[in-house]
Protein backbone atom coordinates (compact mmCIF):
# COMPACT_ATOMS: atom_id res chain seq x y z
CA UNK A 1 0.00 0.00 0.00
CA UNK A 2 1.36 3.41 -0.99
CA UNK A 3 1.96 5.92 1.80
CA UNK A 4 -0.57 8.71 2.19
CA UNK A 5 0.65 12.17 1.13
CA UNK A 6 0.23 15.17 3.45
CA UNK A 7 0.65 18.48 1.61
CA UNK A 8 2.25 21.17 3.76
CA UNK A 9 3.81 24.60 3.51
CA UNK A 10 6.91 25.08 5.65
CA UNK A 11 9.33 27.91 6.35
CA UNK A 12 13.07 27.69 6.54
CA UNK A 13 13.54 30.73 8.75
CA UNK A 14 17.03 31.87 9.53
CA UNK A 15 18.34 35.05 11.09
CA UNK A 16 21.25 37.34 10.15
CA UNK A 17 23.47 35.40 12.59
CA UNK A 18 22.92 32.15 10.66
CA UNK A 19 20.67 30.49 13.22
CA UNK A 20 17.68 28.37 12.21
CA UNK A 21 14.24 28.64 13.80
CA UNK A 22 12.87 25.25 14.86
CA UNK A 23 9.62 24.27 16.52
CA UNK A 24 8.43 21.18 18.40
CA UNK A 25 4.77 20.23 18.56
CA UNK A 26 3.18 19.21 21.85
CA UNK A 27 3.52 15.47 22.42
CA UNK A 28 6.30 15.09 19.83
CA UNK A 29 10.05 14.77 20.36
CA UNK A 30 10.85 16.06 16.83
CA UNK A 31 12.04 19.57 15.97
CA UNK A 32 11.00 20.89 12.55
CA UNK A 33 10.19 23.99 10.54
CA UNK A 34 7.12 26.04 11.37
CA UNK A 35 4.29 25.49 8.93
CA UNK A 36 1.44 23.10 8.40
CA UNK A 37 -1.16 21.52 6.19
CA UNK A 38 -2.42 23.28 3.10
CA UNK A 39 -6.20 23.49 3.32
CA UNK A 40 -8.55 23.07 0.35
CA UNK A 41 -8.48 26.08 -1.96
CA UNK A 42 -5.45 27.57 -0.20
CA UNK A 43 -2.21 28.43 -1.99
CA UNK A 44 0.99 27.23 -0.32
CA UNK A 45 1.97 30.83 0.51
CA UNK A 46 -1.47 31.56 2.02
CA UNK A 47 -1.19 28.39 4.12
CA UNK A 48 2.29 29.40 5.27
CA UNK A 49 1.13 32.91 6.19
CA UNK A 50 -1.74 31.48 8.26
CA UNK A 51 0.40 28.83 9.94
CA UNK A 52 3.24 31.20 10.90
CA UNK A 53 0.77 33.52 12.62
CA UNK A 54 -1.04 30.64 14.36
CA UNK A 55 2.10 28.78 15.47
CA UNK A 56 4.70 31.42 16.34
CA UNK A 57 2.96 34.81 16.16
CA UNK A 58 4.78 35.89 12.99
CA UNK A 59 3.04 38.10 10.45
CA UNK A 60 4.73 37.34 7.15
CA UNK A 61 6.46 40.55 6.00
CA UNK A 62 5.30 42.33 2.85
CA UNK A 63 8.44 41.11 1.11
CA UNK A 64 7.09 37.63 1.69
CA UNK A 65 9.15 34.52 1.45
CA UNK A 66 11.20 33.01 -1.37
CA UNK A 67 10.02 29.62 -2.66
CA UNK A 68 12.83 27.05 -2.45
CA UNK A 69 11.00 24.10 -3.99
CA UNK A 70 8.99 21.01 -3.15
CA UNK A 71 10.53 18.36 -0.92
CA UNK A 72 9.22 14.99 0.23
CA UNK A 73 10.09 13.01 3.37
CA UNK A 74 8.51 10.53 5.76
CA UNK A 75 6.16 12.33 8.15
CA UNK A 76 7.67 12.74 11.62
CA UNK A 77 4.45 12.37 13.59
CA UNK A 78 2.25 10.23 11.32
CA UNK A 79 3.64 6.75 10.58
CA UNK A 80 3.00 5.48 7.05
CA UNK A 81 2.58 9.00 5.67
CA UNK A 82 4.82 11.23 3.56
CA UNK A 83 4.94 15.00 3.78
CA UNK A 84 5.17 16.86 0.52
CA UNK A 85 6.43 20.28 1.57
CA UNK A 86 6.37 23.52 -0.36
CA UNK A 87 9.38 25.10 1.28
CA UNK A 88 9.90 28.85 1.59
CA UNK A 89 12.89 30.81 2.89
CA UNK A 90 12.59 33.82 5.15
CA UNK A 91 15.48 35.66 6.81
CA UNK A 92 14.21 37.60 9.79
CA UNK A 93 14.98 38.29 13.43
CA UNK A 94 11.79 37.25 15.24
CA UNK A 95 11.18 36.26 18.83
CA UNK A 96 8.83 33.29 18.37
CA UNK A 97 5.78 32.98 20.62
CA UNK A 98 4.84 29.27 20.77
CA UNK A 99 1.08 29.06 20.14
CA UNK A 100 -1.55 26.51 19.13
CA UNK A 101 0.03 23.03 19.07
CA UNK A 102 3.61 24.34 19.39
CA UNK A 103 5.22 23.38 22.71
CA UNK A 104 8.65 24.86 22.03
CA UNK A 105 10.32 27.21 19.56
CA UNK A 106 14.05 27.92 19.49
CA UNK A 107 16.86 29.40 17.47
CA UNK A 108 19.78 27.02 16.83
CA UNK A 109 23.02 27.12 14.89
CA UNK A 110 23.35 24.37 12.27
CA UNK A 111 25.65 22.43 14.64
CA UNK A 112 23.19 22.78 17.54
CA UNK A 113 20.30 21.78 15.27
CA UNK A 114 22.12 18.65 14.07
CA UNK A 115 22.37 17.46 17.69
CA UNK A 116 18.57 17.70 18.22
CA UNK A 117 15.98 15.04 17.38
CA UNK A 118 14.95 16.32 13.94
CA UNK A 119 12.02 15.50 11.69
CA UNK A 120 13.16 13.72 8.51
CA UNK A 121 12.37 16.76 6.32
CA UNK A 122 14.56 18.97 8.51
CA UNK A 123 17.39 16.44 8.81
CA UNK A 124 17.46 15.34 5.17
CA UNK A 125 16.56 18.52 3.28
CA UNK A 126 16.65 21.67 5.42
CA UNK A 127 20.07 21.34 7.08
CA UNK A 128 21.79 20.53 3.75
CA UNK A 129 20.20 23.66 2.17
CA UNK A 130 21.52 26.07 4.83
CA UNK A 131 25.06 26.58 3.47
CA UNK A 132 23.67 27.72 0.10
CA UNK A 133 21.42 30.43 1.53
Amino acid sequence: MAPRIIRIAAALIDDPAGRLLLVRKAGSPWFMQPGGKIEGGETPLAALTRELCEEIGLDLPETGARHLGRFSSPAANEPGHLVEAELFHLRIAHEPEPRAEIAEALWATPVEAAALPLAPLTRDHILPLLPAL
